[in-house]
């Protein structure tokens, strides 16, 4: 009865790991390896632009503009109520806000800093300020910063149906 319990705790640990689909990518041609966790519908990185591509990309889209695409990007921010959201860095102070296809995934919500890989659709909207200030909120901004929010923005948005995170 004994090892029995011992087996049903190693089984119960082992199914509450699961977490991330990881994936092993050997470059050529120096051979590195590189852990990539994956979330949504399954991407490479192959052929992603890079922060300044996707700049110029964005600049050159009207606000009922679409275009699908996939940009690595660096993390800025996430929802720390679910991870339902993030921003990338554009450069030059820019930003796209990054929400997931159909709520059907979240990231961490400790990924600030890192880089990931993108792949969905890219558009531009007009921000309302209730909007911008439920993000504030999420985001963890103060009652006074939230409060600072007052007109509609012009905003880079990106609808994923793929992340890979860079461990």
């Amino acid at each position: 009865m004994k090892s029995f319990n011992i087996l049903l705790v190693v089984i119960l640990l082992f199914m509450s790991c699961k977490e991330a689909k990881k994936e092993t990518i050997v470059q050529e041609p120096e051979q590195k390896t590189e852990e990539l966790a994956s979330f949504g519908e399954k991407i490479t990185k192959d052929n992603a632009k890079v922060t300044k591509e996707m700049a110029s990309v964005y600049h050159n889209l009207a606000v009922a503009d679409t275009v699908t695409t996939k940009f690595t990007g660096k993390v800025l921010d996430v929802c720390q109520s679910k991870g339902c959201w993030m921003k990338l860095d554009l450069g030059d102070g820019e930003q796209a806000m990054v929400k997931f296809k159909d709520y059907g995934f979240f990231m961490p919500k400790d990924i600030t800093g890192k880089e990931v890989v993108v792949s969905g659709k890219a558009f531009i909207e007009q921000m309302s300020v209730d909007e911008q200030q439920h993000y504030a909120e999420d985001g963890g901004a103060t009652k006074e910063e939230i409060a600072q929010i007052t007109t509609p923005k012009k905003t880079y948005r990106f609808e994923a149906d793929g992340v890979l995170l860079k461990e």
